[in-house]
């Protein structure tokens, strides 16, 4: 796309409302396009690119800017476009000063910038990170979350084969492959539209991490069983979830959020499943829930977390988090957890899941729990995992990198009830 002079403005107006760091990034992406309709889909892609690349790299791009022409702001907007437009897009829009300060940073070796800098985690990310990882694997990790993740799709085997669905994709002009693990995953090459296919309209398919797709596997979910998806959320786990069960048995949606809800019901009609009952629920002690204490084979939680594993998606994370935060959200973690195991029967099993990559968030509520909870047990996910025929290596829990398994950062334990 040919880039024109009004968008470097247009980026640097969004970026500098997106810093203020007063509520999520692609949330003020999406007011600002909605107050710019003019713009186009193309022109939409540059602006967001350069905004999140700005914010995937603050560190290292606020080190490089401190010695350019211009304002702070203006010099990140043109590193930002310069990674998704390319410097030779840009040189007819810049002052003589600007093209020489941004033909020298170009040539500067990334690996000569300090380390820290590099990384572009705050200090406390870094601090928490480094007490499971060596240094060289930490930079991988790092290196890793700097670019968008890639556009992952489950195919809904009530609808269709992956296979077929790969077959429609490749008809419609659009490259995509087998994901490496996930049975019904496809990973597709870029960011093409996809909702007007008729493959999407059909139901065949719908956008899911490979990662969140392993999560759903190691619930295994049998057909004719009682399933809870505690915090359903849009509810992506629970339409994979369904798939799994072939549409038989009763599976709940409970979530505290009305919209959330409300995103599944087009996405559930879509998918044939006629297994799926959405339920809102005022808090995780809703008297709904109790009803159905001690009935059900397997309980998802993936409980509300830092985000932290999905800075690929929304690198404004690292940034608004704090430990404070962190501190606030494992009682609330822990608190969900006991709730939803009240539901489970014996020999029954809860899932407890996050998409975060730290330990505060992930083995230490699963611990607390275990300790509180001498009727639970933990199951080794490397032994699910084999029962689901998933080559994939793990120890007792699921922990999923990005720069390990080229999926967002997950977790995920499974408790048995013994007693």
């Amino acid at each position: 796309m040919k880039l024109h002079g009004f968008l470097i403005g247009q980026t640097e107006t969004l970026l500098a409302e997106v810093l203020k760091f007063t509520g999520p990034a692609d949330a003020a992406t999406s007011r600002f396009f909605r107050a710019h309709p003019k713009l186009g889909h193309g022109e939409r892609g540059v602006i967001a690119e350069a905004v999140f690349a700005v914010l995937r790299r603050r560190m290292e791009f606020a080190h490089l800017a401190e010695g350019g022409t211009g304002s702070p702001a203006r010099r990140l907007t043109l590193l930002g476009l310069m990674q998704t437009a390319g410097r030779t897009a840009l040189k007819p829009f810049m002052s003589d000063a600007e093209n020489a300060w941004l033909e020298h940073v170009a040539k500067i070796d990334p690996q000569s910038l300090p380390l820290r800098t590099r990384l572009n985690l705050p200090d406390w990310i870094y601090q928490a990170l480094s007490k499971r990882f060596e240094a060289e694997e930490l930079a991988h990790l790092a290196a890793s979350l700097n670019y968008p993740a890639p556009l992952d799709l489950r195919a809904n085997p009530i609808k269709a084969s992956r296979d077929e669905v790969l077959s429609a994709l490749s008809k419609a002009g659009i490259e995509a492959g087998a994901t490496p693990f996930a049975p019904f995953g496809i990973r597709v090459v870029g960011k093409p539209p996809l909702t007007k296919l008729d493959a999407f309209q059909d139901g065949w398919l719908e956008v899911q991490d490979e990662g969140s797709q392993l999560l759903c596997s190691l619930v295994a979910p049998k057909r004719g069983e009682m399933i809870v998806d505690f915090c359903a959320g849009a509810g992506g786990k629970t339409l994979a979830l369904g798939a799994m069960m072939r549409s038989t048995g009763r599976l709940y949606a409970f979530d505290v959020s009305d919209r959330r809800l409300a995103k599944l019901k087009p996405r559930l009609a879509r998918s044939g499943l006629s297994n799926v009952n959405p339920v809102l629920i005022d808090s995780e002690h809703d008297a709904k829930i109790k009803r159905l204490a001690g009935k059900i084979d397997r309980v998802l939680v993936d409980a509300p977390c830092s985000g932290l594993g999905t800075l690929r998606r929304n690198p404004d994370l690292k940034w608004r988090q704090s430990p404070e935060s962190i501190a606030e959200l494992t009682p609330k973690q822990l608190s969900i957890l006991t709730s939803a195991a009240r539901l489970v029967k014996k020999g029954g099993r809860l899932v407890y899941a996050t998409c975060s990559i730290l330990d505060a968030e992930n083995e230490g509520v699963v611990q607390q729990f275990l300790a509180d909870h001498p009727d639970f047990a933990l199951v080794p996910a490397r032994d699910v995992l084999a029962e689901q025929r998933i080559e994939l290596e793990m120890g007792d829990y699921l922990s999923l990198w990005p720069h390990r398994h080229a999926t967002d950062g997950f977790f995920a334990a499974v408790l048995e009830r013994r007693g």
